[in-house]
């Protein structure tokens, strides 16, 4: 089988003769069957037994079975030399009850085995498992494809375009170096790019979709997939029957990306009340449908005071909950489509770096605010310029907060301003 190459295989493949135990955690359908199995095959490729690499899933209710009733024995079964190192990859393990326990238990009799694990939740399989694999324990994130591995299997010689454009993007957010822009001549790959873009944007990042052919299929998948979610993980998981409610938040979740979350509106659209709702929208952030973005203040307080913006790990998803899978020029939220693209594709590189939004009481605002050494004020806006156009609110944070560097993400535009002593930089919104 030919897999779709993902950037956390390289990662995992760096540290995987480490003995601590592997977490990779993630929404459903993202991806974590096949990262396995490609690991099962890479390590063949590289010298290990294939017996000695043991595949298993817990959705198998008679191996999970025997597994919780009698670790040490089924682990006995395949690791039969204790000469011998074992790979032990197991997959869907937060439906194993008590496997952080499990797990731990095993990690500390078996020296010569490396337990590789994936989970579905993160509510799950990281406050539950964690809590017994401190010091035991590297944890992973795998999401539906970013834009570089929907590209590579898309057009790997596109892929490789972007790839270029974008670690200027990266070293200039991260390190010192400078952005060179050179003002010649327009970009030629523009269109190209833009036209996948468009197609991410409106379909997302999930593997199936991504294959899928056609419009129609893209669109069953995508509802498969919402409604797996529903049944699997809100109710037999986390039994949370009242699926109407649940829905109703999503959908309405789906029209605010970008904007502050009113908890009070949502309240009382849903017909619930505060303190479900924020129970409600944890429960989607830990099972990987939003994220929440918090304002950026000089006061901690003050910033955990504040109503937070609201993100979609997949817009394929987000579109499907509100049944819109028009083109971008036929739609009100093409901006906001944009700027949910960024925050994703910014989120997924900055490690631990803060990201934050700016906003003040006279309704000033930048989108994001990164902080790598010193603040990044990064502003979306999704419109072809000829020329560099910067706004008052972006002039306002540079002014009041005298960043060294900037970025303002545009539909085509590579081009360079000086704001006072601040480097601003425009980049088409297709390398980041």
């Amino acid at each position: 089988m030919e897999y779709i190459q993902r950037n956390l295989f390289e990662e995992i493949k760096k540290w995987v003769e480490r003995r601590e135990i592997f977490i990779i955690k993630g929404p459903r359908q993202a991806g974590k069957t096949t990262l396995l199995e490609m690991l099962k095959n890479w390590l063949m490729n590289n010298g290990v037994n294939s017996e000695n690499i043991i595949f298993v899933t817990f959705e198998d209710i008679e191996l999970r079975e025997n597994f919780s009733a009698n670790p040490k024995d089924f682990v006995k079964r395949f690791a039969v030399n204790e000469n011998e190192r074992y790979y032990f990859l197991i997959d869907e393990a937060h439906y194993c009850p008590d496997v952080g326990q499990k797990l731990k238990l095993l990690y500390d009799l078996n020296k010569n085995i490396k337990f590789i694990a994936t989970g579905s939740s993160s509510l799950e399989i990281t406050s539950e498992t964690g809590k017994f694999l401190v010091g035991r324990m590297f944890s992973f994130e795998l999401l539906p494809f970013n834009f570089h591995e929907y590209l590579s299997h898309k057009d790997e010689n596109l892929s490789r375009i972007y790839l270029e454009g974008n670690k200027k993007v990266r070293d200039f957010l991260f390190f010192d170096n400078d952005l060179e822009i050179k003002e010649t001549k327009e970009d030629i790959f523009i269109r190209e790019l833009q036209k996948h873009l468009e197609e991410y944007l409106i379909f997302g990042g999930y593997p199936e979709v991504v294959k899928a052919k056609t419009d129609e299929e893209k669109n069953i998948i995508l509802k498969n997939i919402f409604n797996t979610y529903l049944i699997k993980d809100v109710v037999s998981y986390l039994n949370i029957t009242d699926t109407a409610k649940f829905r109703k938040l999503i959908s309405m979740m789906s029209f605010s990306i970008g904007n502050l979350i009113s908890y009070e509106n949502l309240s009382r659209n849903c017909g619930s009340y505060f303190k479900e709702i924020l129970k409600l929208i944890d429960i989607l952030e830990q099972t990987y449908i939003v994220t929440l973005l918090r304002p950026f203040h000089k006061s901690m307080i003050t910033e955990l005071k504040k109503n937070p913006k609201v993100y979609f790990i997949d817009s394929g998803l987000r579109n499907y909950a509100l049944n819109n899978f028009n083109s971008l020029d036929l739609r009100a939220d093409a901006g906001a489509l944009a700027e949910n693209f960024v925050f994703n594709q910014i989120n997924q590189i900055k490690g631990d770096y803060p990201l934050n939004f700016w906003r003040t009481t006279a309704k000033a605002e930048v989108d994001f605010v990164l902080n790598v050494n010193g603040f990044i004020p990064i502003e979306v806006k999704f419109e072809t310029m000829k020329k560099p156009k910067i706004t008052r609110s972006f002039r306002s944070f540079i002014e009041n907060y005298k960043p060294k560097k900037a970025l303002i993400v545009t539909k085509n535009l590579w081009a360079s301003e000086t704001i006072q002593e601040t480097k601003v930089k425009f980049i088409p919104i297709t390398y980041l």
